[in-house]
């Protein structure tokens, strides 16, 4: 029926749920936008309605915006917690912890670089009543992959969906999300999986969380990876990354890319590379 989940960590509520509303936006309001057009729309549309997430903990908002010809959703996180070190429900103490809505913006930009940012959602930076924030495009969703595992819903075409997945993989081991968990991968309609929700990410850990997860990747983007700038990174992400984190998230890259070398050299390109 496809690949096992993507996370073994157990499932928890998260803000990104909050992008699984089953009210869905209508038609009319679901234009084929551009990229650059959905960012200049979340950036400069006027906020005409607010409501609560109905699910979440870190007080995220539904915002509705219109310029007067389009009237679309989207889902605003102002979260921006800093602490030496804080306790997890798990137990777990972790030190420099950091919940940023920072790492959603440096996440689509990163996503960007690599050519497979229509994975995510598109992701801005926006003040709401004077506190800035990230602002997501409102995505039209059925389920999030918590609900089709325990559902034990059949995806239609197991090879479209195992291509899919894979990419997820690549990113969250590059991303390094503490939180990463199956309420963050979103389904469409059409089975488009969507990766969501990285306010946990871009850890300073430099090696994987767990390479074996990384069995087979998309052609191009592992060009992309190979290419991946540090110096332009740290560019396009200095008002959302570190340094460290930076350096962090091109110390993964090089393991990945060596982890695939290494896959292919044994297996051959054709049983890793799609």
């Amino acid at each position: 029926m496809g690949i096992r989940p993507l996370f073994r960590k157990r499932l928890t509520a998260t803000v990104a749920v909050c992008l699984l509303c089953l009210l869905h936006a209508t038609a009319a309001d679901d234009p084929t936008l551009t990229k650059e057009q959905i960012k200049e729309f979340l950036l400069t549309a006027k906020i005409v309605g607010v409501k609560q997430a109905s699910k979440g903990i870190t007080g995220t908002k539904r915002l509705t915006l219109s310029d007067g010809k389009l009237t679309h959703d989207a889902s605003y996180q102002s979260i921006d917690e800093n602490k030496t070190s804080k306790q997890m429900a798990n137990g777990r103490t972790e030190l420099n912890f950091v919940d940023s809505y920072k790492y959603n913006i440096a996440a689509y930009t990163l996503a960007e670089m690599l050519g497979i940012e229509d994975m995510l959602p598109v992701y801005v930076e926006r003040k709401y009543e004077g506190t800035p924030g990230s602002l997501s495009w409102w995505l039209p969703v059925k389920m999030d992959e918590a609900d089709r595992v325990k559902q034990k819903v059949a995806v239609p075409d197991s090879d479209a969906w195992n291509n899919q997945m894979y990419r997820v993989r690549v990113f969250d081991e590059l991303v390094y999300d503490t939180d990463a968990n199956l309420t963050n991968v979103v389904i469409g309609e059409d089975w488009k999986i969507w990766r969501i929700d990285f306010s946990r990410g871009f850890r300073l850990n430099k090696e994987l969380k767990d390479s074996n997860d990384l069995v087979r990747c998309d052609r191009h983007l592992l060009e992309k990876l190979r290419t991946l700038d540090g110096n332009q990174l740290a560019e396009k992400t200095k008002r959302y990354l570190t340094k460290d984190a930076v350096k962090a998230v091109m110390a993964r890259r090089d393991k990945i890319v060596a982890r695939f070398e290494q896959l292919i050299s044994e297996k051959g390109e054709a049983a890793v590379l799609y």
